[in-house]
């Protein structure tokens, strides 16, 4: 008979393993985003910004929690996803979704072009809308974590498209 201690212990590293994992890819991912973002340039800020625009110290402060909830979605939804076919697909649509997320910057900073940097953030979204009706068949409290990234996203597209119109 295995002593109970052992078999918690057996529970616990798969989940951890799981959140590691998925924090570990969440913060590459923003690292590699974050690498790109140059918002002291003079070229970004000659850029004509509407009045709506968040000031620049709010971006930081709400990404770090955004993904934050993010990688704890991830490791949710892949503990409760049974299906190794289902979970394959939950990691390709996480992996998609980070890969573009850290992509807008390079699109639109490294890059100094709006539009590419819409074009980006609208792949996002349906990238957001893919993972979120992927993590919802499986677990919907995994779900509603994700919900407030998803409409920062959005917002972050509504942001770029008025960046876009203010900048021809």
């Amino acid at each position: 008979m295995r002593p109970t201690h052992t078999r918690r212990a057996d529970r616990s590293s798969p989940a951890l393993l799981r959140y590691g994992t998925a924090a570990a890819a969440v913060t590459a991912a923003a690292a590699v985003g974050a690498s790109a973002v140059d918002a002291d340039s003079a070229w970004y800020r000659a850029l004509r910004k509407p009045p709506w625009q968040p000031p620049p110290w709010s971006f930081g402060a709400v990404w770090t929690p955004l993904y934050a909830s993010v990688a704890y979605a991830a490791g949710h939804a892949l503990g409760r996803t049974r299906d190794a076919r289902r979970r394959r697909r939950l990691t390709a649509s996480l992996a998609v979704d980070l890969a573009l997320n850290a992509g807008w910057n390079w699109l639109f900073f490294a890059r100094r072009s709006p539009r590419a940097g819409l074009v980006g953030t609208l792949l996002l979204d349906l990238a957001n809308a893919d993972l979120l009706r992927r993590t919802a068949q499986v677990d919907r409290t995994a779900a509603r974590a994700l919900l407030p990234y998803t409409a920062w996203c959005g917002f972050a597209t509504a942001l770029n498209a008025s960046l876009v119109r203010r900048n021809r």
